[in-house]
């Protein structure tokens, strides 16, 4: 049995896909190969939160997996959208890398150090917001394109290729704001001139986190289920499974679900295991960061079904506290 795994063609999809892959065949004792699978959000340009946001890079790998033109398919979690899938399951959420977002700037500059009228890229309206609500003297910028491309926008960085200044395209940014987990993963973290804790920017909820999604039927049966497989594609994607990771990211959609937000609300969520009890922290901000509600709660309810909780009952603290007044929740 060969298993195939789905993945886009991106250099940094395809570095975490092998990696997965790697692991799954190290545990199953399976041969796997790669399909390249084209989305919508490689091919569309423009804004990604005018394209339907980071879900646009899941529908499909999704159909590759319900036509069986793969077994396997591997996302950035933070691109997976709240609601179910039919016929699919997450069957894997490996142990979480960084879940912070950094500053790669030129000359080694922090968000502190950056001059006033500063330009900043990011794709992000979350990271936007919360990079107005630091520094509203800041320019920033929408920028598209991969790691590599958006690290080529901020002049003097290591590995970039190329120094003439071209306006949409080269060395025409101060700084550019990305995930620590990406630049982990393709070996660019010496790009990195800060790394953003979490009480300036929250994470995307899921952030620094792989999916691993597969058909129901293939997917590790649970205790007390007759649903699912006990084969050894199953066997091998529950040995990758981390229990603390899933229930921080169940928490973190839980969340998101409960707000109706979109993939491209400027909200931020993060939810951590620390001994007996499960965190969750979260932010809801105003694109033109003029306006955020922050707040946080804990749960000692250590299931998927306790995270869930969590999730929800800290979306109505937020709804509570006015959150759909300052954002569009449902912005896409």
């Amino acid at each position: 049995m060969t298993v195939r795994i789905g993945t886009r063609a991106s250099k940094l999809a395809l570095t975490q896909t092998q990696q997965t892959a790697d692991q799954l065949a190290a545990v199953g004792g399976f041969p796997v190969e790669l399909v390249h699978i084209r989305t919508e959000g490689d091919v569309l340009k423009g804004s990604l939160s005018q394209l339907g946001g980071t879900g646009v890079f899941v529908a499909a790998l999704r159909d590759a997996l319900l036509q069986d033109k793969c077994d396997v398919a591997v996302h950035s979690l933070k691109d997976l959208p709240t609601g179910p899938a039919l016929g699919l399951s997450l069957a894997a959420t490996p142990k979480r890398a960084d879940v912070r977002d950094v500053l790669c700037a030129r000359d080694g500059l922090t968000l502190a150090g950056l001059p006033a009228g500063a330009t900043v890229g990011t794709g992000s309206p979350r990271r936007a917001a919360q990079l107005r609500a630091a520094r509203p003297d800041l320019d920033i910028r929408d920028i598209r394109g991969n790691v590599d491309t958006r690290l080529g926008r901020v002049p003097g960085l290591p590995g970039n290729t190329n120094d003439a200044v071209v306006a949409g395209k080269s060395c025409d940014l101060d700084a550019v704001v990305l995930a620590a987990a990406g630049l982990h993963r393709i070996g660019r973290l010496d790009t990195v001139s800060e790394y953003l804790e979490t009480d300036v920017m929250l994470p995307a909820a899921g952030q620094g986190s792989l999916a691993i999604e597969c058909r129901s039927a293939d997917a590790p049966r649970r205790a007390g289920s007759t649903e699912g497989s006990q084969g050894v594609l199953a066997q091998a994607l529950a040995a990758l499974d981390d229990p603390d990771t899933r229930l921080a990211v169940t928490a973190e959609r839980a969340l998101l679900a409960r707000l109706e937000a979109g993939c491209a609300a400027p909200v931020g969520a993060y939810a951590y295991r620390k001994g007996s009890m499960l965190h969750l922290e979260a932010v809801v901000c105003a694109v033109d960061g003029t306006a955020s509600i922050r707040d946080k709660k804990a749960t000692d309810g250590l299931t998927e079904v306790g995270a869930t909780l969590l999730g929800i009952e800290l979306a109505e603290v937020l709804l509570a506290r006015g959150a759909a007044g300052i954002a569009d929740l449902t912005a896409s």
